[in-house]
């Protein structure tokens, strides 16, 4: 039997000679290629300035940097989410406060944040946990209460709105990823979209080393920067994704509806199933927590046996060693530690056919009938 993965990208035959095309042209770092994706991205955006980089892990730290977070200052967010949510913070000198989530949206519980704002806090940096996004008008409302900046994790939030908006067009900083496990990918690739007391010049230099180039051929490094570019090669294939994403969206929505009508039908009474948002989420993962006396080694061996591949998106990361050095430890965010231990993300992207869902959906079924 074919092997399915956990998440796979869809890659036309138009992008692949596009591609072809720029590795043609001589030109395959940053050049036109990244304009042109920049500047549809702003049109995706509403308008807004947008900066492409080679990564969302970058943008996030070019962000923190471009709101003047440094040694000493705090920034919140949570503990369920990859580890460059709260990396960046570390690397840009700061400490993450963690907060922790709540158990129906799995994103940061926003009622426990205001208990961890300090004088010392500076931002809040919010992650939307398998593109369901973090309920924006409570989170700017806390913000601006407490004058605090606001740098959206929404790496897996491509192609998701809030209250009508796409994720992008409205809010603070906001941060994407092209990664290829995301909704539309460039490879690897991220991209930041800019308040409008940022200067893009600035960004820019950011991410690329600090560099201003002048017209008679001179340069001048006024500030330090990284080497955080993303290619043409990359943009290329960002192209060819986005004229996709709303096929790509309303198809993931399709896939997680089928989980939801299959699971109801197979009547699992101990699966937790994911929120059902339907109007919000772009539905970048689906995303179930096993029945606490499962073994979830043994689960994800067991379907990977019957040939289908599982994600674990995420273990709490106040629980890596890294952050235990932090002071962090067990106990700290009892949400978070159960979510992150008995999660377990299913098969969904696009190519997925419905039996495909149908044949997860009983082969989770008959593996915890078994585990009982």
């Amino acid at each position: 039997m074919t092997f399915l993965p956990f998440t796979r990208p869809t890659i036309d035959e138009e992008t692949i000679a596009a591609v072809g095309d720029v590795l043609r042209s001589g030109w395959i770092t940053s050049g036109p290629k990244v304009k042109e994706f920049e500047a549809k991205l702003s049109e995706y955006c509403g308008g807004r300035p947008v900066r492409a980089f080679n990564s969302g892990t970058a943008t996030m730290e070019v962000a923190l940097r471009l709101a003047g977070i440094g040694p000493g200052d705090e920034v919140i967010t949570t503990p369920l989410t990859w580890v460059a949510s709260a990396g960046v913070i570390l690397a840009v000198g700061g400490r993450p406060v963690l907060v922790d989530i709540d158990p129906v949206t799995r994103n940061i519980d926003l009622d426990l944040i205001e208990a961890a704002v300090t004088k010392k806090t500076k931002a809040i940096l919010p992650v939307d946990l398998a593109g369901l996004p973090v309920d924006r008008d409570k989170l700017y409302a806390i913000a601006t209460r407490h004058k605090l900046r606001v740098i959206e994790d929404a790496a897996q939030a491509f192609g998701s709105h809030w209250q009508g908006k796409r994720i992008g067009m409205l809010g603070d900083f906001v941060s994407f990823s092209f990664h290829a496990n995301k909704n539309i990918t460039t490879g690897e690739g991220g991209a930041l979209v800019l308040p409008a007391d940022i200067d893009p010049a600035l960004a820019e230099r950011l991410r690329f080393q600090g560099v201003t180039r002048h017209p008679d051929g001179g340069m001048d490094v006024d500030v330090l920067g990284g080497k955080f570019n993303l290619t043409d090669i990359a943009a290329t294939i960002g192209l060819g994704q986005l004229k996709q994403l709303e096929a790509f969206t309303r198809r993931r929505c399709e896939l997680a509806l089928r989980y939801f009508e299959n699971f109801d039908k197979l009547a699992i009474t101990d699966l937790l199933l994911p929120l059902r948002d339907f109007r919000n989420s772009n539905w970048h993962m689906y995303q179930v927590l096993l029945p606490t006396a499962v073994d979830r080694g043994a689960f994800i061996a067991a379907m990977k046996a019957r040939g289908i591949g599982i994600g674990v998106h995420y273990p709490a990361l106040h629980l890596f060693s890294l952050f235990r050095h932090q002071g962090f430890k067990e106990g700290d965010f009892p949400q978070a530690e159960r979510v992150g231990g008995q999660t377990v993300t299913l098969p969904l992207f696009p190519a997925m056919v419905e039996a495909d869902v149908d044949r997860v959906s009983c082969t989770v079924a008959d593996v915890l009938k078994s585990a009982a």
